[in-house]
């Protein structure tokens, strides 16, 4: 089969730079509306027989046009939901989001008793996300079904790749930005395993309709947001800055 994993579109919280993890979380922008009119114009014609979602209303709002233009009720599945930030959410200082971060890094390392505080361990995590890709797929088989596609959140869905796709090219992928409604393409299925067919990590419906300057913690890069670039000194110019 094929799978389609789209991140939601931008939200309040990814402007904000805040860990919002919880259902039923914070609302997209304008922009993330924009975002989700584009990636149905660009996913309309991809054979997508079924649309899946988390049980946070960002996903629902970015499923929402496709599953208009494809006549598709999107289903929900508890287990598409984003990695909890536990002790972490809402919050937005770096010392929060780095310890965020820094556990989804040990889990891309393939530590995964790391436990998030106050949250869950990445066995946890990938027993939830495996359970519900497993449903997806059990589902589409008795429909006779080929492509199915899931709209969920950067971090789970950057860990479960990376966890789940075996080779090089996945856990360094995994590493770097993935912004709103991109897309990862996949192929195979559970038992099998899976490939990579495509990987793209800016907006499907266009790089224009990304937001460069919106701190989203769950989007960008594992090295970024553990270490930030530190902020010019007084009197610093640009060209010191580079």
């Amino acid at each position: 089969m094929r799978l389609l994993l789209l991140r939601h579109g931008q939200t309040h919280g990814n402007t904000a730079g805040a860990l919002d993890t919880a259902a039923p979380g914070l609302r997209l922008t304008e922009l993330g509306h924009r975002q989700a009119e584009a990636a149905a114009r660009a996913l309309a014609d991809r054979g997508i027989d079924q649309i899946y979602v988390s049980t946070l209303a960002r996903t629902h709002e970015t499923a929402a046009p496709l599953a208009s233009v494809l006549g598709v009720q999107p289903r929900e599945l508890e287990g598409l939901r984003e990695i909890a930030a536990g002790d972490f959410e809402m919050a937005t200082d770096h010392d929060s989001v780095a310890g965020y971060i820094g556990t989804v890094a040990d889990w891309l390392e393939g530590r995964y008793d790391t436990r998030m505080p106050g949250g869950e361990s990445g066995h946890e995590f990938l027993g939830r996300y495996d359970g519900a890709v497993a449903a997806i797929h059990r589902s589409v088989e008795d429909a006779g079904h080929a492509c199915a596609l899931i709209v969920s959140h950067g971090a789970a869905i950057r860990t479960w790749v990376s966890a789940r796709v075996p080779g090089v090219e996945s856990h360094a992928r995994a590493t770097d930005p993935l912004h709103n409604t991109a897309c990862i393409e996949l192929v195979g299925d559970p038992v099998q395993g899976w490939e990579i067919d495509a990987w793209h990590s800016e907006p499907v419906g266009g790089a224009f309709l990304d937001d460069l300057t919106a701190p989203d913690p769950t989007g960008q890069a594992t090295d970024e947001a553990l270490h930030p670039a530190a902020e010019p000194g007084p009197g610093e110019d640009d060209h010191a800055r580079n």
